[in-house]
This record gives structure tokens, C-alpha cells and sequence, in this order.
């Protein structure tokens, strides 16, 4: 399992620090399987959150700057999905928009079956060391 800064990542950071740019605040998740890697552009399968269509349909998270280490190393974005179909999540992300876009932390993780209605709340941190 991993969890990555991506190569699109890196370049909406820097984009951001020159006043550009949107914001990596939409989550999205896939059923596919795979190991994250910063080269990664996409999910690993992205699906809507009935599981069974292709997606993007992404979630608006919340922002916020956390203390990991040192104050405010941290950057975090909290959203939750919920589920409308039957499936198993494997992957998640954040993008800088709600379908298209760059992927700029993803992760991978052991499957979570969901049921129609059953819901998960992604805490994404990335922090700066």
C-alpha cells in the first residue's frame, strides 16, 4: 500500500506558489488494483459513486492546514463519499477539479465493500518535510 504526491502534484504546488491555478480539493476513488506511484495521472479504475460507472463524479472536500510535525506542515483535505451502488473501493485521490483535471495525492489500500448508502470519509494529509 501507498500513498503518493504525485508529478501533477508537484506541479499544482508550484503553480499555486505562483498564483495560479485551482486548488486539489476533489476526491475521487476507483476499484481497481495497482500500487500508487508519483507517476500515476489517474485512479486505478475512477468510478461514480454507484461503483459501476466510469467516473469522475468527485467529492468537494474541506481544506485545512494541520500540525504533523512542525506548525502547519501539513496540508489536509477531509471529504466524504457515499456510496448509491454496491462495490469495493481499493484507491482514492484528490484533483484540482471535479472531473478532468490533475491528480495530486492518491493512495491505495486493502478493499472496502460498500453497500448503497454505506459511506467513507477520506482524510488526505500531505505533509511537508
Amino acid at each position: 500500500m501507498a500513498t503518493v504526491l504525485t508529478n501533477s502534484g508537484r506541479d499544482i504546488i508550484t503553480n499555486r506558489l505562483k498564483g495560479s491555478g485551482t486548488e486539489p480539493l476533489y476526491v475521487g476513488w476507483g476499484t481497481g488494483s495497482g500500487t500508487a506511484s508519483a507517476t500515476d495521472t489517474t485512479l486505478f479504475t475512477e468510478r461514480d459513486t454507484d461503483l459501476s460507472s466510469a467516473g469522475p463524479n468527485r467529492t468537494v472536500g474541506t481544506s485545512t492546514r494541520v500540525t504533523t510535525s512542525v506548525t502547519n506542515d501539513t496540508y489536509q483535505v477531509v471529504a466524504t463519499r457515499t456510496a448509491t451502488g454496491a462495490g469495493t473501493v481499493t484507491n482514492a485521490g484528490t484533483f484540482d477539479a471535479a472531473s478532468g483535471g490533475n491528480l495530486f495525492v492518491k493512495g491505495d489500500f486493502t478493499g472496502i465493500g460498500l453497500s448503497s448508502g454505506d459511506s467513507i470519509q477520506f482524510t488526505i494529509k500531505l505533509q511537508f518535510t
